[in-house]
């Protein structure tokens, strides 16, 4: 197979770049503040020179992000931009404003060209035209259903296409919006939207004297009330709404995940597989690249057994409000959306990133609270297998030895190789080079806990195209009574400390599972896989037990 896909992945700043690079980016796309419609990318003109270069010497491609909508303002800084980027060569710009398009063309003709998302190509006649005018890619707007990207595909076979295949939904047309410039003057078009889609809305009631009063909505004079909208030109035709006590996330879209369905599209030849997020964490770069990663490569080495889940559980680990296939089979539904709860969250929280491979040691830089007894997941960006491993302190680089330590700045403990009784330690430092990520569970409220089982049942019923209103009824209603319940008691998925019990991951340094004879058994059966490789809940249940030779022992 001669024609591969190219992940492409985002790039919010430096550092990101080249995580991205290091967990399989084919490419990446960045850009300045004030021209890449990314008020809060952290790059500076020369930052942006270093991150091409960087590229270009491991074999990658990045892209430029020039996708503003131009105002006088911006127009005279457009030419010390792309005399400054040309001379790096960048594999491309991204542009959507036409009068910006023309210039580029008239001044950098050596620069291949590409159509931002924002100029809202939704159809092949609107690709011929950009390709007409001297487009080398035409980035697709996310509405663009499967059946309409295969004919897309099928009436411009010369000119490269881009989708969108992971990362946050926008309520309008590729972020054509208004509402967060009105409702807190930030432009959305100008890359500063404030996500005022997302925002919980609640009803109030004006008084006649002028007062502003909540509509308090319960149980006992629920039935009094029915809300309706009238639109200006059907006056009559009544559409119902609903609002309670809690108040709606009316335009709360689940996050776009293609992932169910990679394979019709890598199947389809897309030249390039777009990734959303110069906002998001280093954290959601390395394992969001990662995941797609380890799936497209899986396709092209075997298409005919290619399947989703493995890389699913990967993409679970990164904060998300739900996954939804968003437009992929041309109309949304009600699965498309939740319209409970708005936070992104996952099982897994960023633990902290190596930053220095000594001889004896991983230099850590922690990232969220570490606590005695956390399993920390070292995520390789070279080995698929993770490793895992159980610690109960922690050694700051001061020598300073502690039970907890917070994220921060200064906040960099040392892991030393002794630790990982069961690894290989010249492969561990090769697995594990610096900017390698650790993550580690999240303690979750009953709320979040609903809320992660809601989306795992709505994710199956809409990639398996299936209606079951009792169970999505039953699921939503127990995150709504969470919700209104709001505790704020958290709980961990598996045990802490690791002498209470075993959660049968078999991590390195786990007293109880490497230590005691009730898990004799289990551990002969883990040291018969590779590294990294974990038993199954059920596994660790059913080999729980001494084995035969502890028995005669004993």
């Amino acid at each position: 197979m001669t024609h591969r896909s190219e992940l492409l992945m985002p790039a919010g700043n430096l550092r990101k770049l080249k995580m991205a690079v290091l967990y399989g980016a084919d490419a990446v796309y960045l850009g300045t503040p004030d021209l890449s419609l990314r008020t809060k990318s952290q790059f500076s003109l020369e930052e942006v020179i270093e991150g091409v270069e960087f590229c270009h010497a491991h074999g990658k491609r990045a892209y430029l992000t020039l996708n503003l909508f131009s105002h006088n303002k911006d127009v005279p800084k457009l030419e010390e931009y792309i005399d400054t980027v040309r001379k790096v060569n960048p594999d491309g710009l991204i542009i959507a404003d036409p009068g910006v398009f023309q210039f580029v063309k008239e001044r950098a003709p050596d620069l291949p060209l590409h159509i931002s998302t924002q100029a809202n190509v939704s159809s092949w006649l609107s690709v011929k035209f950009w390709q007409a005018h001297g487009a080398e890619l035409v980035v697709l707007a996310r509405e663009v259903s499967f059946a309409e990207l295969s004919e897309i595909r099928e009436k411009c076979p010369d000119v490269k296409l881009e989708a969108f295949v992971h990362g946050a939904m926008c309520m309008t047309y590729s972020g054509r919006c208004l509402l967060s410039n009105f409702m807190s003057e930030r432009g959305a078009n100008q890359g500063n939207c404030a996500n005022s889609c997302r925002w919980n809305y609640k009803v109030r009631m004006r008084l006649k004297d002028g007062t502003v009063q909540a509509l308090d909505i319960n149980e006992d004079n629920a039935e009094m009330f029915e809300f309706l909208l009238e639109e200006g030109c059907r006056p009559g035709e009544l559409m119902p709404i609903e609002e309670d006590g809690r108040g709606s996330y009316i335009l709360n879209s689940r996050d776009l995940c293609i992932m169910p369905k990679l394979d019709d599209y890598l199947a389809l030849g897309v030249d390039s597989l777009k990734v959303e997020g110069r906002g998001k964490s280093e954290y959601y770069v390395a394992v969001v690249a990662r995941a797609y990663r380890m799936a497209i490569d899986d396709y092209y080495a075997d298409p005919e057994g290619w399947t989703p889940h493995k890389y699913m559980r990967e993409l679970e680990s990164v904060g998300n409000r739900g996954y939804t296939l968003a437009f992929h089979d041309g109309r949304l539904s009600n699965y498309s959306h939740d319209y409970e709860q708005t936070e992104s969250l996952a099982q897994w929280e960023y633990a902290g990133v190596v930053t220095a491979v000594t001889d004896d040691a991983f230099h850590v830089a922690v990232k969220n609270k570490l606590e005695a007894g956390e399993v920390l997941d070292f995520v390789s960006p070279i080995s698929r297998e993770t490793v895992l491993l159980r610690m109960y302190e922690f050694e700051l680089l001061s020598g300073e030895i502690k039970t907890a330590v917070h994220g921060g700045a200064q906040a960099t403990i040392k892991v030393p190789f002794v630790l990982f009784d069961h690894e290989d330690i010249e492969d561990l430092k090769t697995r594990f080079p610096t900017y390698s990520v650790l993550r580690k569970e999240k303690p979750l409220t009953t709320e979040q806990w609903n809320r992660v089982k809601f989306d795992k049942l709505v994710q199956g019923l809409e990639t398996g195209g299936k209606r079951n209103e009792p169970a999505y009824a039953k699921r939503r209603d127990a995150l709504a009574e969470s919700v209104a319940e709001n505790t704020s008691e958290r709980r961990f998925k598996t045990n802490r400390v690791g002498v209470d019990g075993c959660c049968g991951k078999g991590c390195n340094g786990c007293l109880i599972f490497w230590q005691d004879d009730t898990y004799a058994r289990a551990r002969e059966a883990l040291l018969t896989r590779k590294h990294g490789e974990q038993l199954s809940r059920a596994e660790a249940k059913a080999l729980k037990g001494p084995s035969p030779s502890a028995e005669a022992l004993a």
